[in-house]
């Protein structure tokens, strides 16, 4: 029982180290990005040492992937909070996207997530990353419409990556003053026409 005991310590530990390097990357990469941020400052600000830095992650750039996964857990997060499944599809899929839109709001999630992730863990990594976080909300989202007859049945992934894509750029758009009343516009009329 002792041992057990000790070994969840020893995990919750872990888990706890694991998730001070992740908040303490996150804000470097956010404030000074990927390149020009080093392994000397992530360790400074996390309060570890080196060594346990190399216990957890691999490399910078492991470290560097597990924040852009943190991040794209908690955009979709916050999707699947605006969207929920009591909503009607389309209505779903117009706040889900919004939701998408002031998610990226965050400080340094478009740069992380849009600018950064493909530059760094390349767009395949980027794209599989998706399918787990926003794109998996939008893809269900899509489907959930389809079946309810709420919008025409189309390729499914074709679907999915372009209007992601959309999404994207549209964050990008916001980041740089491009206004969230706008977006919404757009958002409905484009649901509003693929419905049936």
């Amino acid at each position: 029982m002792q041992q057990e005991s000790r070994r969840r310590s020893n995990v919750e530990r872990s888990e706890a180290m694991r998730a001070t390097l992740i908040a303490a990357a996150r804000r470097l990469f956010t404030e000074k990005g990927y390149a020009a941020t080093g392994t000397p400052e992530l360790v400074e600000a996390a309060g570890v040492t080196r060594g346990a830095l190399y216990h957890h992650f691999a490399d910078k750039q492991a470290l560097f992937a597990a924040v852009v996964e943190s991040e794209s857990a908690a955009v979709a997060a916050e999707i699947e909070i605006a969207a929920p499944a009591s909503l009607e599809p389309v209505a779903a899929l117009v706040e889900g996207s919004m939701a998408y839109l002031r998610a990226m709001a965050a400080p340094g999630r478009t740069r992380l997530l849009l600018l950064d992730g493909p530059a760094v863990l390349g767009r395949s990594a980027m794209d599989e990353i998706d399918a787990r976080h926003g794109n998996r909300t939008l893809r269900e989202g899509l489907a959930a419409a389809m079946r309810a007859g709420a919008i025409r049945r189309l390729p499914l992934g074709p679907l999915t990556s372009m209007l992601g894509a959309m999404l994207d750029r549209a964050a990008l758009d916001c980041e740089t003053g491009g206004g969230e009343a706008e977006a919404r516009l757009v958002v409905e009329a484009l649901f509003a026409g693929l419905g049936t």
